[in-house]
């Protein structure tokens, strides 16, 4: 009897590890999105939390968007706003199942083809980049979701558009979920909110009161609650989803997703995303590992790289590594205790150190050969999915005068209508040119990026509750984690951004007419 039921139980836990091997995304374009309005709506105002994922036709000048200054950050993002766009709009609803064992989540995934109405640059390497990763610019320019940026036209803010989506967002008061959050958050203000403003207080304070129960930072929280050696979202969602592998076969309290059972009218706006985690393949394994991508999710090579980019190995790695050091660090400190005992002068700080102090080494420029500034942008380029991240040909030194369309200096402008303008004089942009299939395999690309995106997003976050949750004495703890409320992850900063409104700083005139209309006088 034991043995069956031991074998009931490895059967059980292998089928709650194959239930979750592809995530249902809605497709939602023009033609559509009246028929799925309802569906939105429903998983929006249901949602424990709710998480959010853009693709955008650039993001202007990089190394601005890494200023020492905050506030000039803030502008550069700004600047950036107001001159390009959403293409596509991830949403990823996740409603806890109280009445289930441990957390299980509800979760409806949706991504929004859109197509902005006002005059906006695109940068020719997001073209590219987009294409390489199946996004269909055919289909956005005939099928996209019609928006206009800034403030509120006559009729505009309720009713069946993008506009009223992001309202009913608001509305629900749910917690806001992002990864690498800040530019997401300037771009959703300002294409489906109002105009930006001026001052970064005057934004944050906005946003704090657009979002009461607060906005998290994937990003963020994988770096202060888990300590995870990277914090690229493809890294952090896989390395939660091996973690919550071993909590089933451990038969511990582990995260379960569950999908709805789409009615037959919804069949063909669905398509699948497969994200089983395979297995080890010898071949790719042979080729070794690129350490910058490992490192950043971003490699200056891109598809050309030799090396391997596959994120199961790197974690793989990382893990043998980890256990190494671990190793290596009681050695040391046994070591350090032993020549303290025959030698106390000789204390430095080793005998402080302990496993979770050391950075990981990836992060190290131990040769000098590695650009941090560089690899940060880079990766910011990579989550925000419309860089110039696969293109080898460019380099901060190259993006200069000798070089007029690159992102750095002159973008190819597309208006609405999807006219041209013309480029300086003998410059032509090439950004649409395809790859082999062969290498696009490198990259892990879909159709659906910002549906699929907001989806790992929201389970990082769901992930991360429920470790919390386990680790905390009492049955049912906070759901939300008070080190990383309102808290923006900022490129290349130690300490995050907060989103809150001091007694320096007011909210904007725009949005307390918003609000109010949302919510009346408080």
């Amino acid at each position: 009897m034991s043995a069956d039921r031991a074998e009931a139980s490895a059967t059980t836990r292998n089928l709650m590890k194959m239930a979750f091997t592809k995530v249902p995304v809605v497709d939602v374009h023009i033609d559509n999105f009246k028929e799925v309005w309802p569906s939105m709506l429903l998983a929006v105002r249901t949602a424990s939390f709710i998480a959010l994922d853009t693709e955008l036709s650039g993001l202007g000048t990089r190394k601005a968007l890494l200023a020492q200054s905050i506030e000039d950050r803030y502008k550069a993002i700004c600047n950036a706003a107001r001159t390009r766009s959403v293409l596509s709009l991830g949403i990823a609803s996740f409603k806890e199942l109280s009445h289930k064992p441990g957390s299980t989540y509800l979760t409806q995934v949706y991504n929004l083809t859109l197509l902005c109405m006002d005059e906006y640059i695109i940068e020719p390497q997001s073209v590219q980049f987009l294409v390489q990763h199946g996004f269909d610019f055919n289909k956005q320019y005939s099928k996209g979701i019609p928006y206009h940026k800034g403030n509120d036209k006559p009729n505009e803010c309720r009713g069946q558009n993008m506009r009223g989506l992001f309202l009913e967002i608001i509305q629900s008061k749910k917690p806001l979920i992002l990864h690498n959050g800040l530019i997401d958050l300037a771009f959703l203000y300002q294409c489906f909110y109002a105009n930006l403003p001026d001052q970064l207080m005057t934004f944050t304070a906005d946003v704090s009161e657009m979002f009461p129960a607060g906005v998290y930072d994937t990003k963020y929280t994988s770096e202060v609650e888990t300590r995870f050696v990277s914090s690229y979202l493809e890294y952090a969602y896989k390395k939660c989803r091996r973690e919550n592998n071993r909590l089933i076969d451990a038969s511990n309290s582990h995260l379960s997703i569950e999908f709805c059972n789409y009615q037959q009218a919804f069949i063909g706006y669905i398509d699948y995303r497969c994200c089983n985690l395979p297995e080890a393949d010898k071949k790719v394994t042979e080729e070794g590992i690129c350490e910058r991508f490992s490192a950043y999710g971003w490699c200056p090579n891109g598809m050309k790289c030799s090396l391997s980019h596959n994120t199961d190995l790197i974690i793989e790695e990382d893990e043998r590594n980890n256990d190494k050091k671990k190793k290596k660090v009681r050695r040391k400190r046994k070591q350090n205790t032993a020549e303290l005992t025959d030698n106390p002068t000789n204390c430095m700080f080793a005998d402080n150190v302990t496993p979770t102090d050391i950075p990981p080494s990836k992060l190290l420029c131990n040769n000098g050969s590695m650009e941090p500034e560089r690899e940060i942008i880079g990766e910011l380029m990579q989550e925000k999915s419309a860089s110039d991240a696969q293109l080898p040909e460019t380099t901060f030194e190259e993006e200069s005068k000798d070089n007029p369309c690159g992102v750095m200096d002159t973008e190819g402008k597309i208006l609405s209508n999807n006219k041209k303008e013309n480029h300086p004089e003998g410059q032509e942009c090439t950004g649409t040119k395809l790859v082999e299939k062969s290498k696009i395999e490198k990259c892990e690309g879909g159709t659906h990026r910002a549906g699929f995106d907001a989806f790992m997003t929201g389970f990082i976050m769901a992930y991360i509750l429920m470790w919390k949750n386990g680790e905390s004495n009492s049955t049912k703890m906070d759901p939300w984690l008070p080190d990383c409320h309102n808290k923006l992850y900022l490129s290349g900063k130690t300490l995050p951004l907060q989103i809150c409104k001091s007694s320096f700083s007011k909210s904007s005139k725009v949005h307390q007419a918003k609000i109010e209309l949302l919510w009346g006088k408080e």
